[in-house]
Protein backbone atom coordinates (compact mmCIF):
# COMPACT_ATOMS: atom_id res chain seq x y z
CA UNK A 1 0.00 0.00 0.00
CA UNK A 2 1.25 3.37 -0.99
CA UNK A 3 2.47 6.06 1.67
CA UNK A 4 -0.48 8.74 2.72
CA UNK A 5 0.01 11.58 1.66
CA UNK A 6 0.75 13.57 5.39
CA UNK A 7 -1.79 16.30 5.80
CA UNK A 8 0.54 19.38 6.55
CA UNK A 9 0.16 22.80 4.91
CA UNK A 10 2.62 22.68 2.26
CA UNK A 11 1.26 19.54 0.89
CA UNK A 12 -2.63 21.32 0.76
CA UNK A 13 -0.39 23.89 -1.25
CA UNK A 14 0.53 21.60 -3.62
CA UNK A 15 -2.46 19.86 -4.28
CA UNK A 16 -4.30 23.40 -4.45
CA UNK A 17 -1.63 24.77 -7.33
CA UNK A 18 -2.10 21.25 -9.04
CA UNK A 19 -5.96 21.42 -9.42
CA UNK A 20 -5.95 25.09 -10.23
CA UNK A 21 -2.98 24.60 -13.15
CA UNK A 22 -5.28 21.79 -14.49
CA UNK A 23 -8.84 23.94 -14.35
CA UNK A 24 -6.69 26.51 -15.97
CA UNK A 25 -5.69 24.19 -18.84
CA UNK A 26 -9.48 23.10 -19.10
CA UNK A 27 -10.67 26.61 -19.52
CA UNK A 28 -7.66 27.48 -22.04
CA UNK A 29 -8.22 24.47 -24.27
CA UNK A 30 -12.48 25.01 -24.20
CA UNK A 31 -11.69 28.67 -24.90
CA UNK A 32 -9.63 27.70 -27.55
CA UNK A 33 -12.16 25.45 -29.52
CA UNK A 34 -14.85 27.84 -28.87
CA UNK A 35 -12.90 30.92 -29.83
CA UNK A 36 -13.18 30.56 -33.67
CA UNK A 37 -17.18 29.40 -33.83
CA UNK A 38 -17.83 32.32 -31.47
CA UNK A 39 -16.40 35.16 -33.85
CA UNK A 40 -17.91 33.61 -36.93
CA UNK A 41 -21.36 33.56 -34.80
CA UNK A 42 -20.82 37.49 -33.86
CA UNK A 43 -19.21 38.46 -37.75
CA UNK A 44 -22.56 36.46 -39.21
CA UNK A 45 -24.94 38.47 -36.92
CA UNK A 46 -23.22 41.51 -37.48
CA UNK A 47 -23.48 40.78 -41.74
CA UNK A 48 -27.09 40.11 -41.29
CA UNK A 49 -27.71 43.26 -39.49
CA UNK A 50 -25.71 45.34 -42.32
CA UNK A 51 -28.11 43.58 -44.92
CA UNK A 52 -31.47 44.15 -42.83
CA UNK A 53 -30.45 47.48 -43.07
CA UNK A 54 -29.29 48.78 -46.66
CA UNK A 55 -31.49 49.16 -49.57
CA UNK A 56 -31.48 46.75 -52.02
CA UNK A 57 -28.56 44.10 -52.90
CA UNK A 58 -24.75 45.17 -52.63
CA UNK A 59 -21.52 43.21 -53.65
CA UNK A 60 -18.72 44.27 -51.74
CA UNK A 61 -18.05 43.40 -48.45
CA UNK A 62 -19.07 46.12 -46.07
CA UNK A 63 -16.65 44.97 -43.15
CA UNK A 64 -14.00 45.01 -45.80
CA UNK A 65 -14.56 49.18 -46.59
CA UNK A 66 -15.40 49.71 -43.14
CA UNK A 67 -14.62 52.88 -41.58
CA UNK A 68 -15.09 54.99 -38.36
CA UNK A 69 -15.04 57.97 -36.54
CA UNK A 70 -14.58 58.87 -32.49
CA UNK A 71 -17.34 61.01 -31.41
CA UNK A 72 -18.33 61.95 -28.21
CA UNK A 73 -15.89 59.37 -26.41
CA UNK A 74 -17.15 56.68 -28.51
CA UNK A 75 -16.45 54.97 -32.04
CA UNK A 76 -18.79 54.92 -34.78
CA UNK A 77 -18.28 52.13 -37.56
CA UNK A 78 -19.48 53.01 -40.90
CA UNK A 79 -20.00 49.91 -43.44
CA UNK A 80 -20.70 51.36 -47.25
CA UNK A 81 -22.76 48.82 -49.42
CA UNK A 82 -22.18 49.00 -53.10
CA UNK A 83 -23.27 47.10 -56.00
CA UNK A 84 -21.12 47.72 -59.42
CA UNK A 85 -18.93 50.05 -57.20
CA UNK A 86 -22.31 52.42 -56.54
CA UNK A 87 -23.71 53.36 -53.47
CA UNK A 88 -26.59 51.58 -51.92
CA UNK A 89 -26.45 52.70 -48.78
CA UNK A 90 -24.39 53.26 -45.92
CA UNK A 91 -24.67 50.76 -42.61
CA UNK A 92 -23.69 52.90 -39.15
CA UNK A 93 -23.05 51.17 -35.85
CA UNK A 94 -24.09 53.99 -33.35
CA UNK A 95 -24.84 54.46 -29.80
CA UNK A 96 -26.22 56.17 -27.04
CA UNK A 97 -25.26 56.03 -23.24
CA UNK A 98 -28.16 57.71 -22.08
CA UNK A 99 -30.50 54.64 -22.22
CA UNK A 100 -32.50 54.68 -19.17
CA UNK A 101 -30.35 51.51 -18.29
CA UNK A 102 -26.93 53.62 -19.75
CA UNK A 103 -25.94 51.84 -23.36
CA UNK A 104 -27.76 51.29 -26.64
CA UNK A 105 -26.01 50.18 -29.68
CA UNK A 106 -27.75 50.30 -32.98
CA UNK A 107 -27.47 49.58 -36.65
CA UNK A 108 -28.90 52.36 -38.60
CA UNK A 109 -29.35 52.51 -42.19
CA UNK A 110 -28.89 55.07 -44.75
CA UNK A 111 -29.93 55.73 -48.31
CA UNK A 112 -27.34 57.88 -50.42
CA UNK A 113 -29.45 60.31 -49.51
CA UNK A 114 -29.29 60.62 -45.91
CA UNK A 115 -32.52 59.11 -45.59
CA UNK A 116 -33.19 56.52 -43.06
CA UNK A 117 -33.76 52.64 -44.40
CA UNK A 118 -33.76 50.71 -41.81
CA UNK A 119 -32.25 50.00 -38.29
CA UNK A 120 -31.40 47.11 -36.06
CA UNK A 121 -31.04 47.19 -32.15
CA UNK A 122 -27.93 45.27 -31.45
CA UNK A 123 -27.50 45.56 -27.67
CA UNK A 124 -29.73 47.58 -24.73
CA UNK A 125 -30.78 46.70 -21.30
CA UNK A 126 -33.21 48.58 -21.03
CA UNK A 127 -36.56 47.67 -18.79
CA UNK A 128 -38.40 44.31 -20.92
CA UNK A 129 -41.98 45.91 -22.18
CA UNK A 130 -41.21 49.30 -22.06
CA UNK A 131 -37.90 50.43 -23.38
CA UNK A 132 -36.65 46.99 -25.12
CA UNK A 133 -40.08 48.07 -27.68
CA UNK A 134 -37.36 50.35 -29.31
CA UNK A 135 -36.78 46.43 -31.33
CA UNK A 136 -39.73 47.11 -33.42
CA UNK A 137 -41.40 50.42 -31.98
CA UNK A 138 -40.02 52.91 -34.12
CA UNK A 139 -40.77 51.05 -37.64
CA UNK A 140 -44.73 51.26 -36.82
CA UNK A 141 -47.62 53.84 -36.83
CA UNK A 142 -47.01 57.44 -38.58
CA UNK A 143 -46.14 59.00 -35.74
CA UNK A 144 -43.52 56.17 -34.60
CA UNK A 145 -42.01 55.32 -38.08
CA UNK A 146 -37.98 56.64 -38.32
CA UNK A 147 -37.88 55.29 -41.74
CA UNK A 148 -37.89 57.40 -44.58
CA UNK A 149 -37.17 60.52 -42.52
CA UNK A 150 -33.57 62.51 -43.18
CA UNK A 151 -32.25 63.57 -39.31
CA UNK A 152 -31.50 67.39 -39.09
CA UNK A 153 -34.41 68.37 -41.48
CA UNK A 154 -37.71 65.98 -40.22
CA UNK A 155 -38.32 66.80 -36.89
CA UNK A 156 -36.26 63.39 -35.58
CA UNK A 157 -36.86 64.22 -31.50
CA UNK A 158 -39.59 62.69 -29.49
CA UNK A 159 -43.19 64.91 -29.55
CA UNK A 160 -42.50 66.19 -25.90
CA UNK A 161 -39.22 68.14 -27.19
CA UNK A 162 -41.06 69.41 -30.14
CA UNK A 163 -40.24 66.05 -32.39
CA UNK A 164 -42.52 64.60 -34.72
CA UNK A 165 -42.22 61.35 -33.29
CA UNK A 166 -44.36 59.54 -30.55
CA UNK A 167 -41.87 57.89 -27.81
CA UNK A 168 -42.56 54.75 -26.20
CA UNK A 169 -45.70 54.59 -24.15
CA UNK A 170 -43.61 54.78 -20.65
CA UNK A 171 -40.02 55.44 -21.86
CA UNK A 172 -39.54 58.47 -22.62
CA UNK A 173 -36.20 58.18 -21.66
CA UNK A 174 -35.41 55.56 -24.05
CA UNK A 175 -36.83 56.61 -26.88
CA UNK A 176 -34.68 59.86 -26.56
CA UNK A 177 -31.33 57.38 -26.22
CA UNK A 178 -32.77 55.40 -29.25
CA UNK A 179 -33.08 58.73 -31.11
CA UNK A 180 -29.86 59.96 -30.05
CA UNK A 181 -28.31 57.03 -31.38
CA UNK A 182 -29.98 57.70 -35.07
CA UNK A 183 -28.98 61.42 -34.97
CA UNK A 184 -25.21 60.73 -33.93
CA UNK A 185 -24.78 58.51 -36.89
CA UNK A 186 -26.54 60.85 -39.55
CA UNK A 187 -24.67 64.11 -38.22
CA UNK A 188 -21.22 61.91 -38.87
CA UNK A 189 -22.15 60.40 -41.79
CA UNK A 190 -23.20 63.71 -43.12
CA UNK A 191 -19.92 65.43 -42.20
CA UNK A 192 -18.06 62.11 -43.92
CA UNK A 193 -17.99 61.00 -47.75
CA UNK A 194 -19.79 57.75 -47.20
CA UNK A 195 -17.61 55.91 -49.16
CA UNK A 196 -13.76 56.24 -47.79
CA UNK A 197 -14.83 58.39 -45.13
CA UNK A 198 -13.20 61.30 -45.92
CA UNK A 199 -14.07 64.20 -44.33
CA UNK A 200 -15.86 66.54 -47.00
CA UNK A 201 -15.00 70.30 -47.52
CA UNK A 202 -17.41 72.93 -47.70
CA UNK A 203 -17.39 74.01 -51.52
Amino acid sequence: MGKKLESNFTNMVVVLFAISLIASAGVGYVYTLTQEPIAKAAQAKQQQAISNVVPGEFDNDPTADMWTKEIDGGVLEFYPAKKGGELVGTAVKTFSNNGFNGYIEIMAGFKPDGSIYDYSVLKNNETPGLGSKMNDWFREGEKRDVRGKTPGTAGLKVSKDGGDIDAITAATISSRAFLDAINRAAAALQGADATSGATQQNQ
